[in-house]
């Protein structure tokens, strides 16, 4: 018998155990598949020594959200920080480039540049401001009122169909653009808006790191101080009913709202039954893996130093691309995801070769392999791309849901980001995490703040367990007696 039973070991469902190992509980941690990590895995997918994220890739939030700072997460494990955050090809070999450095990216997009930095700077100048309204419960007063208006305007300036009245070049459009498509939706749109400005002022912040060794290196080092204050995690072990783990005070489940009805078995109130039956997934992803012979041979050499690109051209284009998508379409030049983190971390892959993360947008449960529809996608701004090509792994959406239950129909948000589920995820509540059930509660995307590698669902389900159940505040997250650890310089 435990304190703690937490199902799932994904980011969320690894942060709330620490929560709860810290306040000095007992926990044990299931997870089903033989290794823990869900959305966080790295996994030698096709050959030895080839280092693969399954899912997430490139980690804005692992030095910004408020747990992972808490938790000085930058002092357990390297990180890699390009100087280029994202960038975004266009044909004719010209390009949109964010770099780290506001100031250079503003000089990149010319006539665009001071119109992107009267959008951005101001949120970036407000980083943990904005994000202590991004990362909590939007159901609730904000701490900064005024920085909660300022976001709210760059959302409407960006997230209605008049954004174009802002920029007037392709390079400048793009470049925002490709960032607000992260979350699968129409565009424009609030939430594609809101999501994306989020990303975008992180860039020129914290930056976006690549984790080195891979992503399975933040689920490593969660599952590591939970096994130091106690805690235990057991592979292989499959809950599929709360009665496997009703002996526990508290149990947090890392798992969406459809395998929650799975396990509750009847046991949910009529009232809340019909709150999560509204809940709505979202369409999908198809991911596929790349073995190269030598890095990804872009026209412009920026995208050379980009720890991320978004590929789709044209902002209209993209836009075009996301309604097909929405409408049960597979578009013929879709919006591609890309990371080439062998560029910036040497762990990923023997001398000589590199490894490629995509993925692109489908419409969900879609069985469609996308691989000759991404690497066009990826030749049109590479020349010569296919030549570098070893090896491919293609995992459909269906193969997503496969691999991970939480991922229905291959969404990989758990939920739609749309903006009834902003204000419902998964039900209308001030405290979602909470449910009808005495000692049991939602930790996984599907509930507040919504999808990312952040930890906030766990941080925020576990604090809530602690107060009620046991009447105890969340413990100290930190490091003590360790030397602060650098980021990683990127390789050039």
């Amino acid at each position: 018998m435990v304190d703690v039973e937490v199902v799932g070991s994904g980011p969320n469902g690894l942060a709330a155990a620490v929560v709860m190992a810290r306040a000095g509980l007992s926990v044990r941690v299931h997870e089903t598949a033989a290794t823990i990590g869900g959305g966080s895995r790295s996994v030698e997918l096709m050959e030895q020594d080839h280092l693969h994220d399954f899912c997430s890739a490139v980690h804005p939030m692992a030095l910004a959200s408020p747990f992972f700072r808490a938790f000085e997460l930058s002092r357990r494990i390297g990180f890699a920080v390009p100087d280029v955050s994202f960038a975004h090809p266009l044909d004719g070999g010209r390009a949109g480039v964010a770099y780290r450095s506001m100031e250079r990216t503003v000089a990149g997009l010319g006539v665009d540049g001071e119109a992107y930095r009267r959008l951005v700077q101001p949120l970036s100048d407000r980083e943990q401001a904005i994000l202590g309204v991004a990362l909590h419960h939007v159901v609730r007063i904000p701490k900064h009122p005024v920085v909660a208006l300022r976001f709210a305007g760059a959302v409407l300036d960006q997230g209605l169909p008049a954004w174009n009245r802002r920029f007037r070049t392709d390079e400048a459009k793009a470049l925002v653009t490709g960032v607000m498509a992260h979350p699968v939706g129409t565009l424009p749109s609030l939430t594609g808006a809101g999501a994306g400005l989020v990303l975008n002022l992180l860039a020129h912040t914290v930056g976006w790191p690549i984790p080195v060794g891979g992503s399975q290196a933040i689920a490593d080092v969660l599952a590591l101080d939970v096994r130091d204050h106690g805690g235990e995690i057991v592979t292989g072990s499959r809950i599929e009913s709360l009665a496997e783990v009703s002996d526990a005070r508290v149990v947090l489940l890392d798992v969406a709202p459809k395998n929650f009805q799975a396990m509750a078995r009847g046991r949910l109130t009529a009232a809340y039954e019909a709150a999560l039956a509204a809940f709505t997934y979202g369409n999908a992803a198809c991911k596929v893996d790349f073995i190269l012979s030598g890095p990804v041979p872009w026209t412009h050499p920026e995208l050379h130093r980009a720890g991320t690109a978004h590929l789709g051209g044209t902002r209209e284009e993209i836009a075009a691309g996301e309604k097909e998508v929405n409408q049960g379409r597979h578009p013929a030049s879709p919006y591609v995801l890309l990371s080439q983190p062998s560029s910036f971390d040497p762990t990923r892959a023997p001398e000589g070769r590199h490894t490629l993360w995509t993925y692109c947008h489908v419409p969900r449960g879609s069985t469609r392999d996308m691989a000759e529809a991404i690497t066009a996608q990826i030749e049109r701004f590479a020349p010569g791309f296919r030549d570098v090509v070893v090896r491919s792994h293609t995992t459909t959406a269906s193969g997503l849901e496969a691999y991970n239950a939480n991922y229905v129909g291959g969404d990989f948000s758990s939920g739609a980001v749309n903006l009834r589920q902003i204000l419902a995820r998964p039900v209308p509540s001030l405290q979602p995490w909470a449910t009808p059930l005495k000692g049991v509660y939602l930790c996984s995307q599907s509930t507040p703040p919504g999808p990312g590698v952040h930890g906030m669902a766990g941080l925020n389900a576990a604090g809530l367990a602690l107060r009620r159940e046991f009447g105890l505040p969340v413990p100290h997250l930190g490091l003590e007696g360790m030397p602060p650890r650098e980021p990683r310089l990127p390789l050039t």
